[in-house]
């Protein structure tokens, strides 16, 4: 987008650029109304000890009890005592400063982030299958020139509207759209084939799929051969997943499944894609392991206008997860626990390698036990809203509030903020410089049209400021020689004590990017070789590009994979029932999702008039046949009533969702929160919470 600031205000613009061509949503239209907003916060806020209200104080008391509370919890209960919880929606530079600080400046394990709410399943399957995880390994513009697209648990249209012109694209192009969704949603209702599972059951239908390409002779066999290993123990593993019983398992009709299969199979350029819908689940990394053997199979990954893809959830859901506030990771997505990774990225640092803290636990985990023995007693959190948007959401918020410390930054009073002991008012994305790394790994700039308001600082200046002041209070630099002077948080005078200019220096984002790409340098997601001249003059850069003067990568995997022997990795998986099935207490399956004017946990949106106009409350979508059955007519109060807790709000009946299936929006707090419902059961391997299946009861309230 483009900004205009005049005397009315600022104006959002349309640019044509190559991934939206000028298209917005109605969130992108009005952002720049939050830029001037009422509820916006100008000051630092401290709760008064005496009232228990926040108040407003100066930087430097509210930076004071930071740094005060965080060496009391620290020198009581080691350097674990203190974590940090980031966001999705960080820049590159943000989110590498945060993983730093909490590594180099609290010496914390504790360290992960939202993302791990949106797109870790998938990674961690293209990790396993690809050697590396890049949502898109393709440009976006594929999507427009595929003959068969399957979208799996995906609905841009209210989601991600600009990629909708891919799809009407690909449409006009004679391609032919697929989606598997327990909803008819408004992407599902412009497919020629909408598959409707229970929710679930995505990876009985991707089996079944893989079955009947190998039983019609679909499969791509010199592709295999050539570019990929273990495909014989996955062959064996589908061959029980015949249709009849994976239509038993999902409702999906086996004539569906057959003519998705043939779709694909016969198809010149075929692309499957994979969303919340198949990730948020106890086992969405074998879900998404499904549809990426399905994938390989056919030959797909590694052609134009073909291949595997996952759709991002947040505004830097890709670069969020590659710089180092996910709990085992370091800068370029290297793994924190590689020996090799860390002496790199300890050189870049100028620390010990044996001084960075090894890996960390998943944002659930991290979150569940805050104020639990041995377990953090203190949490920053930077760009994120858990109490709305984690899973068992009653049962987090308790774990927030029995913290010694709590430290939130952020534009409004979220939530979350709202039970802190010091809330930081920070920038606006208008009001700082900085990178965002797109779902095709696409490196953008993202420009300052203005300083930010009196009052008011930037996250990079919050923690260079906080780590001056942590270092002053041990009155040492306490790890590092004056020498190594080579980082935002590393700024040793020639006296060993703080450089505080130093500091100030690495606030600046461009500073803080060149050392990203020093320490990104020969990582799967090198940024060794994209400045911000070079971004600005090719409409951004896509990793990896590991020399200034060499090219980058829009698409990979054309001759080999990020594997040791260049070969993906097919592994066998198997459909599991969810972690919570239906019973005769909680008879039926609840299911969450988004809204096409809301986003996340609403902090920001439901603040704008004219999404909070388009979508003011929250509902519960029900079946007229359910409800009938259960004397809710439209509008009525309904509470929806799990194992963990209830929520409430008006009735909206729909014959386009499963009649055993009830449907939530998570954005909203308070009653209405569709995460005091959702379960905490998570994925083993990628900690990824089951928000979209759990066991409910349904009545009229």
């Amino acid at each position: 987008m483009l900004l205009r600031e005049d005397a009315d205000g600022v104006t959002v613009l349309p640019r044509q650029f190559p991934t939206n061509r000028g298209g917005l949503c109605q969130k992108g239209w009005t952002a720049a109304e939050l830029l001037d907003h009422p509820e916006r916060l100008t000051t630092p806020l401290l709760r008064d000890p005496a009232s228990g209200e926040l108040r407003p104080a100066s930087w430097d008391a509210a930076l004071e009890r930071i740094v005060t509370g965080i060496r009391a919890v620290q020198s009581e209960s080691g350097h674990d005592a203190v974590a940090v919880f980031g966001g999705g929606g960080l820049t590159n530079e943000k989110a590498y400063a945060l993983g730093k600080f909490a590594r180099v400046a609290l010496r914390t394990r504790h360290i992960d982030y939202n993302g791990r709410f949106c797109m870790s399943s998938a990674a961690a399957a293209g990790l396993r299958a690809f050697g590396v995880d890049r949502g898109l390994p393709f440009p976006l513009a594929d999507l427009g020139r595929a003959d068969t697209l399957l979208l799996v648990g995906a609905n841009p249209a209210e989601t991600m509207p600009p990629l909708v012109r891919w799809l009407t694209e690909q449409r006009r192009n004679g391609g032919r759209l697929i989606v598997v969704d327990p909803r008819a949603t408004a992407t599902a209702r412009q497919a020629d084939l909408h598959l409707q599972p229970l929710p679930g059951t995505d990876l009985a239908v991707a089996n079944a799929l893989l079955h009947i390409a190998l039983t019609e002779g679909w499969i791509d066999r010199p592709y295999v051969a050539e570019r990929t290993t273990g495909f014989a123990a996955v062959r064996r593993s589908v061959a029980a997943w015949w249709p009849a019983r994976a239509e038993q398992l999902s409702g999906v009709p086996v004539a569906d499944l057959e003519a998705t299969a043939r779709a694909l199979g016969t198809a010149g350029r075929a692309i499957i894609l994979t969303a919340r819908g198949a990730e948020q689940h106890a086992k969405g990394v074998d879900t998404v392991t499904a549809y990426v053997n399905l994938a390989l199979a056919l030959g797909l990954p590694g052609r134009p206008g073909s291949g595997y893809g996952c759709l991002t959830g947040q505004g830097n859901g890709q670069g969020g997860r590659e710089h180092g506030q996910k709990a085992d990771q370091l800068p370029g997505y290297r793994r924190i626990d590689d020996p090799a990774a860390r002496e790199h990225v300890a050189r870049v640092w100028g620390v010990p390698a044996d001084e960075l803290p090894g890996p960390g636990v998943p944002a659930y985990q991290l979150l569940d036990s805050l104020g639990t023995p041995g377990g953090p007693r203190a949490l920053l959190v930077l760009g994120s809203n858990p109490v709305v948007s984690a899973p068992r959401a009653t049962h987090v918020e308790r774990r927030l509030r029995g913290l010694d410390l709590l430290v939130v930054a952020d534009l409004l009073l979220s939530e979350t903020a709202a039970l802190a002991d010091v809330v930081l008012p920070t920038a606006q994305w208008a009001e700082e410089d900085g990178t965002m790394t797109n779902l095709e790994g696409r490196v953008l700039r993202r420009r300052a049209l203005r300083p930010p308001p009196p009052g008011v600082r930037t996250d990079l200046a919050i923690l260079a400021d906080l780590t001056t002041r942590l270092q002053m209070m041990q009155g040492r630099d306490p790890s590092y020689r004056p020498e190594h002077r080579k980082g935002p948080f590393l700024t040793g005078g020639s006296n060993g004590k703080p450089d505080a200019a130093g500091a100030a220096d690495h606030a600046d984002p461009a500073v803080v990017f060149a050392e990203l790409r020093r320490a990104s340098a020969g990582g799967p997601a090198d940024y060794a070789g994209i400045s911000w001249s070079r971004i600005d003059a090719a409409d951004g850069v896509f990793w990896p590009c590991p020399t200034e003067d060499g090219p980058d990568t829009p698409r990979l995997f054309t001759d080999r994979f990020a594997t040791p022997d260049g070969r993906a990795r097919f592994h066998p998986v198997d459909h599991r029932p969810a972690a919570e099935p239906v019973c005769d207490e909680y008879p039926l399956h609840f299911t969450t999702g988004r809204v096409l004017a809301q986003y996340q946990s609403g902090t920001q949106t439901r603040r704008v008039d004219g999404l909070r106009r388009a979508a003011p409350d929250a509902f519960v979508e029900l079946h007229p046949d359910l409800a009938a059955r259960l004397g809710i007519g439209d509008g009525d109060p309904v509470r929806v009533t799990s194992r963990r807790g209830e929520l409430r709000a008006p009735a909206r009946l729909s014959p386009t969702i499963r009649p055993d299936t009830v449907f939530a929006p998570f954005h909203w707090p308070g009653p209405a929160r569709a995460n005091s419902v959702t379960n905490d059961a998570v994925d083993p391997i990628s900690g990824m919470p089951e928000f979209k299946i759990c066991a409910v009861r349904v009545e009229r309230a």
